[in-house]
């Protein structure tokens, strides 16, 4: 179907769903978060099944920047401690006595620390409809970040799943798809790997960090803010260390690029003759008449004439004149 997003390894291209002794027909399922709960409801009670987890296999979009990490930990403790109390859902695969993950992959992990087999729903669902029961069930679980769910809409729009689909998989409208494709789309590739999900850092601030893309290298910046931060640094506070060097980077360039260079010109004996100011714009040379009123009377009656022997003998130079 597609290809994985985060490193996961890719399903075989010649896997397709399995069919059980009495096929039901590949559902649909509804494509609102309310008929998403109906549904899991009615089909609870009837298809859970315990499966040992090495015969589940990881399949389809990751939506998670981050998967093996502290809150796995902290979810295998509390299944170990009162058990596992929501199931997963899964759909056969073309081998026998194999499965498909469609959601719970954070459990599946959990139960793999654990040890024993895990509760799961069995369900025969075409592409299009694993997908938006995978959406839908996590962001009723655990809303995933913007930034993460921008990646996963990139994904699922580049393996060509209909915008439909998309739309119904994380709840969002046309205009919602298209502000999170906009801004994953100015952002470098790499980038969002170093910062992770960032949760809480919503869309406007994604967009203001891509903005800097223009004058800043924002992976080598964000590379070198995260090494001198210590490991544990949350991720929303990773995004804010990177953009705060980012904004700074870029006030200090814009006032380089801006600035202007003045010099002092003295003669032999160290006084000043006048000073020479130098910018994008103009080049200004300025002799300040109560220091040398005579000279600066001098250069008045001369300026003109000086300045087109300067040009002159620069076309001369160059060639510019030939």
């Amino acid at each position: 179907m597609a290809r994985n997003i985060f490193n996961q390894p890719p399903k075989d291209e010649k896997e397709s769903a399995a069919s059980s002794p009495t096929p039901p027909k590949a559902a649909k399922l509804p494509g609102s978060v309310g008929g998403l709960r109906d549904s899991l409801r009615e089909i609870t009670a009837n298809s859970i099944r315990d499966i040992e987890p090495d015969q589940i296999d990881m399949d389809g979009l990751r939506d998670r920047l981050v998967l093996e990490d502290s809150s796995i930990d902290e979810l295998a403790e509390s299944i170990r401690k009162h058990g596992q109390q929501v199931p997963i859902m899964v759909r056969p695969s073309a081998q026998p006595d194999r499965y498909r993950i469609i959601y719970g992959r954070r459990r599946l992990a959990a139960i793999r620390m654990v040890g024993g087999t895990i509760k799961a729903i069995v369900r025969t669902l075409d592409d299009d409809a694993s997908l938006i029961a995978q959406g839908q069930e996590n962001n009723l679980r655990l809303d995933p970040s913007f930034i993460e769910k921008s990646l996963f809409i990139k994904e699922m729009q580049e393996s060509g799943y209909k915008p439909n689909v998309i739309q119904d998989a994380l709840g969002l409208t046309r205009q919602g798809v298209s502000n999170h494709r906009v801004v994953i789309e100015q952002l470098p590739e790499g980038l969002v790997q170093l910062i992770g999900p960032a949760h809480g850092i919503g869309r406007r601030q994604w967009g203001d960090l891509a903005a800097f893309s223009k004058k800043i290298d924002l992976v080598s910046t964000a590379k070198e803010v995260i090494a001198a931060l210590p490991d544990d640094t949350p991720s929303a506070e990773k995004f804010q260390a990177v953009y705060s060097a980012c904004s700074n980077k870029a006030r200090s360039d814009k006032k380089h690029a801006n600035g202007s260079l003045t010099s002092v010109v003295k003669d032999a004996d160290g006084s000043s003759v006048g000073t020479l100011t130098v910018d994008q714009k103009a080049i200004v040379i300025k002799i300040a008449k109560k220091d040398h009123p005579e000279f600066g009377q001098w250069i008045e009656e001369r300026a003109e004439a000086t300045l087109l022997q300067l040009f002159e003998q620069w076309r001369n130079e160059s060639g510019s004149g030939s």
